[in-house]
This record gives C-alpha cells, sequence and structure tokens, in this order.
C-alpha cells in the first residue's frame, strides 16, 4: 500500500509541508509507504482546455514537473493534498494540479482511490480548502477521508500547534485504514452520475436550447 502527500504549497519547507510530513509519518506507523511530492519550485503550466487527453489514453501533452507526479499519483492507494489558504481557497498551485489532472480524471484512473486534505491557514479559510478539494475528490469518484487543518503565520508556527500535529498524524492513520476497507463504486456506476446521465438521456432540452441560442448569438 502506498499513500502520496501532495503539497501545494509554493514554499518548501513551509506549514503545509510539515504537517504533511506529520501525515505521512501516521500511515507509515500502519505499515504504508509514502512518499511527499511538493509543488514548490516545480514548473507547472495551467490546463490549456485542449482536450487532447481524451484521444491520448489520459495523457497530457504539457510537458513540465506534472508528469511526474502523474506516475506517482497511478502508483498510490491513497492521496492525501494540503494547500494553505490564500484569499480564503485554495493556492494557484493546487488549482493547477487539480486542472491538469482532468486527464486522469476523465480516464477514470482515480475511482476508488483514498484521498484526504489538510490545511494551514492565517485565521480563517480552512473550509473553503478542503470544499475545493472534497468536490474534486467527490467528482473523481475517490473516496474522501477526513481534513483537518492548523492555523500558523510565520513558517514553523505550525508546529505550536498541538491539534493540526496530531490531527494530521491521525488523518494519516485513516487513509490506510480506508484504503484497507477496499472500498468500490459498482461497475456500472464507475463514471460520475452526470456523465451516465448525459450518456444515457443526452442533454437536457434546457442545455440544448441554451446551445442553440449561443450558436444564433455568434
Amino acid at each position: 500500500m502506498k499513500v502520496l502527500g501532495i503539497v501545494c504549497s509554493p514554499r518548501k519547507g513551509g506549514n503545509t509541508e510539515i504537517l504533511m510530513v506529520e501525515a505521512l509519518a501516521g500511515a507509515q506507523s500502519c505499515g504504508a509507504e509514502t512518499e511527499l511530492w511538493t509543488a514548490a519550485g516545480k514548473d507547472l503550466r495551467p490546463c490549456d482546455g485542449c482536450y487532447s487527453c481524451i484521444d491520448r489514453g489520459g495523457k497530457c501533452h504539457i510537458r513540465d514537473d506534472m508528469q511526474e507526479l502523474y506516475s506517482k499519483i497511478l502508483e498510490a492507494d491513497g492521496l492525501i493534498f494540503g494547500s494553505p489558504t490564500y484569499f480564503m481557497s485554495l493556492t494557484a498551485q493546487a488549482k493547477i494540479v487539480i486542472d491538469r489532472m482532468f486527464c486522469l480524471f476523465r480516464q477514470d484512473m482515480l475511482v476508488n482511490k483514498v484521498a484526504g486534505v489538510l490545511n494551514v491557514s492565517g485565521s480563517s479559510g480552512p473550509d473553503g480548502v478542503a470544499a475545493e478539494f472534497h468536490k474534486f475528490i467527490l467528482l473523481s469518484h475517490m473516496f474522501p477521508a477526513d481534513y483537518t487543518f492548523g492555523f500558523a503565520y510565520d513558517k514553523g508556527d505550525v508546529r505550536k500547534d498541538n491539534f493540526a500535529m496530531r490531527s494530521s498524524s491521525e488523518l494519516g492513520k485513516q487513509v490506510v485504514a480506508l484504503v484497507k476497507q477496499q472500498l468500490g463504486h459498482p461497475r456500472e456506476y464507475i463514471k460520475p452520475l452526470y456523465r451516465i446521465c448525459r450518456d444515457t438521456y443526452g442533454l437536457s432540452d434546457y442545455a440544448l436550447s441554451r446551445g442553440e441560442a449561443r450558436q444564433q448569438q455568434t
């Protein structure tokens, strides 16, 4: 079993990474192999919306440091996403990581993995970060573990937050426990429900009418 920690902070060795190390230590204590990947210092380019990955078997054409992350994600049974709070939400790096994982999402390569979330905030905003990650986790048909958070202003301050340090370790343990449950979606519901219904029943009359209206306007 492997658990991958994905740190989406632009700062190396910062508070988010400190909590991730604790989470992975918790996973290790339960027998999991762990690895930490950080966005800090990486060449990460935004998704250009070309959709070519659909015809390329889930392979993104952008040659940057996301390529190494893809293979690590596919090898992992459990994922832990970490991001500090920027303007009550994710970092730019976290959004790039999520958007660029579309190539895996579209090929159903994330289905049945377990994913947890951790966050560091200066004063508020952890719920916003968790919500963004959990939308992606649920839409990808991964199984969500809990999320945890800490509060810190300066680099390293999160070590003073006993709740954050201990709960991060517990999050790692929880991810391992959920992976061991071998959770799985029924075969007929591997794809997200909106795609199943769209492919089976087509677009709604409203969506079709909106599309026709746009075409007439152009």
